[in-house]
């Protein structure tokens, strides 16, 4: 769902877009403002996705405006004076509509919204799967890259950490677990004993005060005092 403001000091220009939004069941308008400066604080203190503002306004021009917006709420520019455009997309502004606005340019402009966080969301997803850390190992001065899709568990041993990767590789480093717990995506990694971390991605099945990852070898014991903490994660995870 596509959360809206619409911002014009004309109330007829504000209910042809209330209506167009009407139209398109997943865009919501959260409020229409006659005054700038209100809506201003409005988009502010709160997370809207876009906001389609008029430029000439009393106050507060649509440029103040954006010159004041403190967040990364996209823009549509909604004006009756075609010779802004050039100024408007200095902006980044993601579209510029021109009174009187017709439905079919402000769909179009509805749909470059959609397209704006669809690849700013691909992007974060292909940014995820790419992660990784570099580890310093045992050998002085040499570091390995370590993707966190590769890892299946970490080992805390007498004077080392171990990680074990779908590779089959046990790579020794000198961090202590507190500095990999914190380097890790909380939502994939776990602790499960004082001595382990595991991937949530690879595990397979939990068995009792054991869990078992998809290798089917290894098996991880879960600590009394890291069960709760443990379940939790899990069952936020199932489908209800």
């Amino acid at each position: 769902m596509i959360l809206s403001v619409i911002v014009d000091d004309e109330s007829a220009a504000i209910k042809v877009l209330e209506n167009y939004v009407k139209r398109l069941s997943f865009v919501e308008n959260v409020a229409s403002f006659s005054n700038p400066v209100e809506a201003l604080t409005f988009v502010n203190e709160n997370q809207i996705d876009v906001v389609f503002l008029d430029i000439n306004m009393p106050h507060l021009t649509g440029f103040s405006f954006m010159d004041m917006l403190k967040n990364d709420t996209k823009i549509v520019l909604t004006t009756a004076y075609s010779e802004y455009a050039i100024d408007g997309y200095k902006y980044d502004v993601v579209d510029y509509l021109t009174k009187p606005i017709p439905f079919d340019d402000f769909l179009r402009a509805v749909q470059r919204v959609q397209n704006r966080f669809l690849a700013a969301s691909t992007a974060n997803k292909l940014e995820s799967l790419s992660d990784y850390i570099m580890v310093k190992t045992e050998h002085k001065g040499k570091y390995v890259k370590v993707k966190f899709e590769n890892i299946l568990y970490i080992e805390s041993l007498k004077n080392y950490v171990a990680i074990y990767t779908l590779q089959k590789e046990q790579i020794i480093t000198l961090l202590t677990m507190k500095e990999l717990a914190e380097k890790l995506p909380k939502e994939h990694f776990i602790r499960t004993h004082k001595s382990f971390i595991v991937s949530l991605n690879h595990l397979k099945y939990v068995d009792g005060g054991e869990i078992v990852l998809q290798t089917d070898i290894d098996k991880i014991p879960l600590g009394i005092t890291y069960r709760d903490t443990f379940f939790d994660l899990l069952e936020s995870k199932m489908l209800q």
